[in-house]
């Protein structure tokens, strides 16, 4: 029976590295539904093609859009033995919808690991990072400062900081994550598969608790 993991976390709390990390050590392959819009509308694919319809006029893309895109890339090779999903779902309603789509599968999801952080470390961690202009090669100025200021250490280009990583900006953002999530998590709780992992420690450290988490409820 394939394995499917559905990672929550903040912004800033180190989400996309776990998840990166737990598809090396699982084999399980990564999906992350803003590269999966992203390669879609790069690719002008169908679907591509109806999400960006919605986003060009500033709207939401509908459940039912999004839900086939991740049913196509479910449904490639890769994903054989389960998956690791991060960014979605998002709500209740897309949590029902996965499960029924995962029944296709001969799945269901596993575990669902929610790495938490204080919100003053979560803007600190996001507010001090810069990124490069050629690659996108992401610089803390804290834990991970490049060798020469303002330049990136593997293309040489200019290091800037994203708007979206301004702390008041940074502050938003996980004000409306954790507005729109509480629902999610409260759905996955009550359903037995939420795990939460402390999202100060090391990397190596949240990493041994996501194994962990895996292991448990599989």
């Amino acid at each position: 029976m394939p394995t499917y993991i559905v990672l929550i976390g903040p912004p800033g709390v180190g989400k996309g590295t776990q998840a990166n990390i737990l598809s090396e050590r699982t084999g399980l392959a990564h999906i992350s539904s803003g590269d999966l819009f992203r390669e879609n509308i790069k690719n002008q694919t169908d679907l591509g093609k109806l999400a960006q319809t919605y986003m060009s006029k500033g709207d939401l893309v509908p459940d039912d859009v999004t839900i086939r895109m991740i049913q196509d890339r479910l449904s490639r090779p890769d994903c054989e033995v389960g998956a690791i999903l991060d960014g979605f779902p998002r709500t209740p309603a897309q949590a029902d919808a996965l499960e029924d789509m995962l029944h296709g599968f001969n799945g269901r999801v596993n575990v669902v690991p929610q790495i938490t952080a204080p919100q003053d470390v979560l803007v600190s961690r996001l507010s001090d990072r810069w990124t490069c202009r050629e690659s996108g090669h992401i610089f803390n100025m804290k834990s991970n400062a490049p060798k020469l200021t303002g330049v990136c250490d593997f293309d040489g280009s200019e290091l800037y900081q994203r708007d979206d990583d301004k702390a008041e900006t940074v502050k938003k953002r996980i004000e409306i994550y954790m507005e729109q999530t509480t629902p999610l998590i409260k759905y996955y709780r009550d359903h037995g598969k939420l795990f939460e992992i402390n999202g100060l420690q090391s990397i190596e450290q949240v990493t041994q608790s996501l194994m962990d988490a895996t292991k448990s409820k599989s």
